[in-house]
């Protein structure tokens, strides 16, 4: 016998209904908290030392959002492990709108690249917001090095072999991989000298601790400018404005030699869109102030600004391309 059909069991239509009534209320939090934000102060964690590029720019955007957005942004900075724990702290927080990032090439494009378990995911635990800036890198000796050009380096570091000690601002940063892709074309070799940020690593090259850095420009500039180290070039494709009587490294005889510096306002993945939304109009408004843009040349540096989906854009080409130029240079986390 086959087996009697059950009857349709008619639903009643309040029921049916139920997921459109139930759509508004689950979207109510993330509305409300986007709503009623900001009722606290921000906080912007840096994760590099007080002093460096990273930070000085932080803190500028930091005072203006306070100054012209009414936004109280307080900087933390979280040093460590080449950035990692900084980057950590940051992708662990709430996406409430409370917590800002300072992204860069190192802890978004490199690390992924160089570590091979990281306790974050560049592209799934961050929100990019806005880039903001871009910074050269200049290759500087202290001034005791009896050296005035690129090609009176190399000179030199051909006669003294694995006597040079270039410092960074850490593993993994753009200051150590402009070492190595500039040691592996020049045929030098150098010994890498890593410290816990570019602050630190600039006082032990001008103390004569090492030799040589490719640092930050906004950094060193006023190093350069007044006599504790000596530029040789700058690691951009074309000259920077900044300082622009020194030549580039592609122009000292290695054509397509570029290592910049970025920086990006980022925040945790999830982060309601409307508060994103808003930081980035915020952001890209001082970002495209006269004065902003002309303390940010001051510091070496050039504004960025973006929208999200652009800096989405940029971050996995800097991805692709960091993870050529770490295969090809053999690059290692000391």
């Amino acid at each position: 016998m086959r087996p009697t059909s059950q009857p349709a069991i008619a639903l009643p239509a309040a029921l049916l209904s139920l997921p459109a009534l139930l759509a508004p209320l689950l979207l109510a939090p993330a509305g409300a908290a986007a709503q009623s934000w900001p009722s606290k102060p921000l906080r912007y964690i840096v994760p590099f030392p007080p002093g460096g590029g990273a930070d000085l720019v932080a803190r500028a955007v930091a005072q203006k959002l306070n100054e012209q957005a009414g936004l109280s942004v307080v900087v933390e900075n979280r040093p460590g492990a080449g950035t990692i724990v900084g980057a950590e702290a940051a992708a662990r927080s709430a996406p409430d709108g409370y917590t800002l990032f300072m992204g860069s090439n190192t802890t978004n494009a490199i690390n992924p690249n160089l570590h091979p378990k990281l306790p974050y995911d560049t592209l799934k635990d961050f929100a990019p917001v806005t880039r903001l800036s871009a910074f050269p890198n200049i290759l500087v000796v202290h001034p005791s090095m009896p050296v005035k050009s690129v090609k009176d380096l190399i000179t030199l570091g051909k006669a003294r072999p694995g006597q040079l000690n270039y410092g960074s601002s850490g593993s993994g940063t753009p200051a150590q991989l402009a070492g190595v892709m500039f040691g592996d074309a020049a045929g030098v070799k150098m010994v890498h000298v890593p410290y816990k940020g570019s602050a630190p690593a600039l006082a032990a090259l001008i103390g004569g601790e090492t030799q040589l850095m490719f640092a930050s420009l906004g950094s060193s500039l006023t190093f350069i400018k007044s006599g504790r180290l000596r530029p040789l070039a700058v690691t951009s494709a074309k000259r920077s404005a900044a300082i622009p009587e020194m030549p580039t490294i592609a122009e000292s005889g290695f054509p397509g030699f570029e290592a910049i510096t970025w920086h990006g306002l980022m925040v945790p993945a999830g982060t309601p869109t409307p508060i994103v939304q808003r930081l980035n109009a915020e952001t890209v408004k001082i970002l495209r102030q006269p004065d902003f843009v002309a303390w940010l040349l001051s510091q070496g540096a050039d504004a960025t600004p973006s929208t999200p989906e652009e800096f989405t854009t940029f971050l996995k080409s800097e991805l692709a391309l960091y993870a050529r130029l770490v295969k090809q240079s053999g690059m290692k986390p000391d």
